[in-house]
């Protein structure tokens, strides 16, 4: 073995046993546990209510906006942690540039919050 890989074979392990694992308890769990079918048990659980109408029912498109734009706000979020944690070695550029990017955030916010895509209705 070459001596620039050997600092990954605790990686190789961990890998390793972490895919035996993901693998042997389904398995096990399918060969150990019980199986008594019954109708009961095939029924939907919700909350302890007998469920009413369809299960796969369609969602409006406001949701799937919203959650787009939660995803997007996260990851700009994200963004801002490396420039947090290096602010001081960025001086006054750095403020520049993060400014800039949170002017762009502004006018992306605004322009969803014209377009209404911030209310719930």
């Amino acid at each position: 073995m070459q001596d620039h890989l050997i600092p990954y074979i605790p990686i190789a392990v961990l890998l390793g046993i972490a895919l035996f694992f993901a693998i042997l308890l389904p398995v096990l769990s399918l060969i150990l546990g019980p199986k008594r079918p019954t109708s009961r048990k095939a029924t939907p659980y919700e909350s302890g209510m007998v469920p009413i109408g369809e299960a796969q029912r369609r969602l409006p498109v406001r949701f799937y906006l919203i959650a787009v734009l939660f995803i997007l706000f996260d990851i700009e979020t994200i963004f801002l942690l490396p420039w947090a944690i290096t602010f001081r070695q960025l001086g006054l550029f750095g403020l520049a540039e993060v400014l800039v990017f949170i002017g762009i955030l502004l006018v992306g916010y605004v322009w969803i919050w014209k377009k209404g895509a911030l209310e719930w209705d």
